[in-house]
């Protein structure tokens, strides 16, 4: 049972990992804010979605579950609620999403 746990445990860390580096990669390439969100969003909520289970599977039932559980219901609840302060604040501040063709860059406003 422990070699299956250690295995499911490394999957969903290499699962967090990838999430994090495709989340990072989308974070460098998008062009505008809405859409460097975006990929903000999959960043937190996959990369460490699948990297808080893997450590929970890791730790077992221990008291540093509960914190990792902790952790992981304060990240669902603040990571919606920061990217909505964000966009709002970036929409009223002027700034529109870009709707331009695939290979052009945004226009400045």
């Amino acid at each position: 049972m422990s070699g299956l746990l250690d295995f499911l445990s490394s999957l969903f860390l290499l699962a967090g990992a990838f999430f994090c580096l495709v989340g990072a990669i989308g974070l460098l390439r998008m062009p505008d804010v809405y859409t460097r969100m975006h990929a903000a969003s999959v960043l937190e909520t996959l990369g460490v979605g699948f990297i808080l289970l893997g450590l929970l599977l890791q730790a077992g039932f221990t008291l540093v579950a509960a914190k990792l559980l902790m952790i992981g219901l304060l990240i669902f609840f603040a990571s919606p609620t920061a990217s909505h302060a964000l966009a709002r604040a970036a929409l009223l501040r002027g700034i529109q999403p870009w709707l331009g063709k695939q290979g052009e860059p945004p226009s400045k406003p």
